[in-house]
């Protein structure tokens, strides 16, 4: 049985809910892969915890100050990094050297967090080809709504012509909050940052970046595409007000926020912003935290995918999902 050293970088609820689920996983990995996958490391931004032989959870809470950084990731014999750590696309954040170093080592990167791909996805890209190493970035594309794996897998050898999405669940919270119950912006976001899935500053999602980073990802590395946050025109839901709800209802009209991208006469449009659907439109039907994608292709016409999950789980099981596929292509495993 082959060993498999797993590292995680980035040890906040995401970070250790993938932890937590890993090592209750280990005995499928085990009779489907014929893999041992031992969690050797994690760490935070100052500190964390190494051991070649694996760690165990009750082990999790005993990080060891100044242990972090992409040389403790390499020096712990890890051949596999889950980067799950701060996002900020317009940095690329701590996560940037933490990817930049594993797949320039030739170790396979499994990221969550999208700032990193955002900012740096066509070197990123480059550094994977050029060391053989897998890039899985399933976690960082909606988490638990299957998006770059339609792509990649269920529509492969089609055009993509139209791609549509409703990628944050916040403002789809929000928004169905204000258009089903009537309540104003401010006391849905009240409500969704007493429930735990709105952050204290919300301005990355109710001004359409997280959808707008989401996107881009999907464009990059689903489709081959090259754009950048200055190719994107991107709006959010922040100046919705009851009076334009009002409006919205009595046409029939639901709003979302959508990320959308279009291929037309031999270019591409995409952008950010709310747009209305009528009732009987499946986008419309998209409620609370769901999350959903449409995708128009050449040869097998619309896909929709719509669903959720408890975070931070649903983007963990996410990530894994992509571990059991490098694990297959390792052992050859075919179901």
């Amino acid at each position: 049985m082959r060993v498999v050293k797993v590292a995680i970088a980035g040890l906040g609820g995401v970070g250790r809910a993938t932890a937590m689920l890993l090592l209750s996983r280990r005995e499928r990995y085990r009779s489907l892969y014929g893999s041992d996958v031992r969690l050797v490391a994690v760490c935070g931004s100052r500190s964390g915890l190494s051991d070649p032989k694996g760690l165990e959870p009750d082990r999790l809470d005993a990080l060891q100050v100044g242990l972090s950084g992409p040389d403790f990731v390499a020096d712990s014999g890890a051949d596999i990094l889950i980067e799950a750590g701060p996002s900020d696309f317009r940095t690329g954040g701590p996560a940037l050297a933490y990817i930049r170093a594993a797949l320039s080592d030739g170790r396979d990167a499994i990221i969550i967090s999208k700032g990193a791909l955002v900012h740096s996805g066509p070197e990123l890209r480059a550094l994977a080809e050029a060391s053989g190493a897998r890039l899985k970035i399933s976690g960082a594309t909606a988490g638990a709504l299957p998006t770059i794996d339609l792509i990649e897998h269920s529509l492969a050898g089609c055009t993509v012509l139209r791609l549509e999405g409703i990628l944050n669940a916040t403002t789809n919270y929000l928004l169905d909050a204000m258009t089903a119950r009537g309540i104003g912006f401010d006391e849905a976001l009240r409500e969704a940052q007493a429930g735990g899935f709105a952050e204290s500053d919300p301005r990355n999602d109710t001004e359409g970046w997280d959808t707008a980073s989401k996107l881009l990802i999907l464009a990059n590395f689903g489709l081959g595409l090259d754009l950048a946050m200055d190719d994107l025109v991107v709006e959010g839901i922040q100046s919705v007000k009851g009076e334009q709800i009002a409006v919205w209802q009595a046409e029939g009209l639901v709003p979302k926020l959508v990320g959308s991208l279009v291929r037309d006469n031999g270019g591409v449009r995409a952008g950010v912003g709310i747009r209305t659907f009528p009732l009987a439109d499946p986008f419309a039907q998209v409620r609370g935290k769901n999350k959903a994608i449409r995708i128009t292709t050449d040869a097998m016409g619309e896909t929709i995918a719509i669903g959720s999950g408890t975070e931070p789980l649903a983007t963990s099981a996410a990530a894994l999902k992509d571990l059991e596929h490098i694990l297959a292509a390792r052992s050859a495993y075919r179901p």
